[in-house]
């Protein structure tokens, strides 16, 4: 008896030990578990996220400006001259764009105007000047212009403030490149299509231009002789007044 009372108070003891021992083990896996959970939790989230800039370098870039010509910028061809071009650019998107011009020979080329900020709808046609270079070697201008590119760049920005190149440079990461435009000269001496709309194009930069220049129109009260002001309302009082002076005087 004294022997089995041992032995059943040792079997507790026992138990114990192993329950302790698969507690331990039980308590040690948890935190494995948790740490390979969070550790697929970030593998997938890493993932999307890859995923999702995948996603958006493949779909096409949406435009915020409209140009005419699209890809092209048109030259007359004359040599040792400096030529003119004309581009139409458009906003249209639902916000204000700022857009920028850029060129691969910024010495003989210059843009007016080379940025702007337009508002939604609104359109306005840039001039480029360029100085056409002699050939040189029997070069034929079908090669030349294949070395100067022009970069059409957009930037949404917030209402309407003043343009400043600057504003591309702070925010690198929002700038959308619209379009880079090839250089094409037309021969002067063949009318074609391109050469009269081109003419138009200039014509009506030019006209905008001069609009531009011309001082406002001053809507305000006239001033006539030592600070007399005589607006429209005291003019036509006057008128009123008078004519019921010359009434009167007939009535008598």
């Amino acid at each position: 008896m004294p022997i089995l009372d041992q032995q059943q108070q040792q079997q507790p003891v026992q138990v114990q030990r192993r329950r302790g021992f698969w507690g331990l083990l039980f308590k040690s896996s948890r935190p494995t578990t948790t740490t390979s959970n969070q550790v697929e939790e970030h593998r997938s989230s890493s993932s999307n996220v890859s995923m999702s800039s995948v996603v958006r370098s493949l779909l096409p870039t949406r435009r915020r400006l409209r140009l005419d010509p699209r890809s092209k910028l048109y030259f007359p061809y004359e040599p040792g001259k400096q030529v003119q071009s004309a581009i139409k650019i458009k906003n249209t998107s639902k916000s204000h764009v700022a857009f920028k011009f850029q060129t691969t020979a910024p010495k003989s080329c210059f843009m007016r105007p080379p940025g702007a900020i337009l508002t939604p709808g609104e359109s306005i046609i840039a001039t480029v000047f360029k100085f056409v270079e002699p050939p040189e070697n029997n070069e034929k201008p079908i090669d030349r212009k294949r070395k100067v590119k022009f970069k059409i760049m957009s930037l949404k920005v917030k209402g309407m403030m003043d343009y400043v190149p600057e504003l591309f440079d702070e925010q690198k990461d929002l700038v959308t490149v619209e379009q880079i435009l090839q250089v094409v000269f037309l021969d002067v001496a063949k009318p074609s299509p391109a050469l009269e709309k081109l003419k138009r194009q200039i014509a009506e930069a030019e006209a905008a231009l001069e609009t531009r220049k011309k001082p406002p129109e001053d809507t305000g009260p006239k001033i006539v002789g030592d600070g007399l002001v005589i607006d429209e309302w005291k003019e036509r009082r006057e008128r009123y007044l008078a004519r019921q002076q010359v009434e009167g005087d007939d009535s008598v």
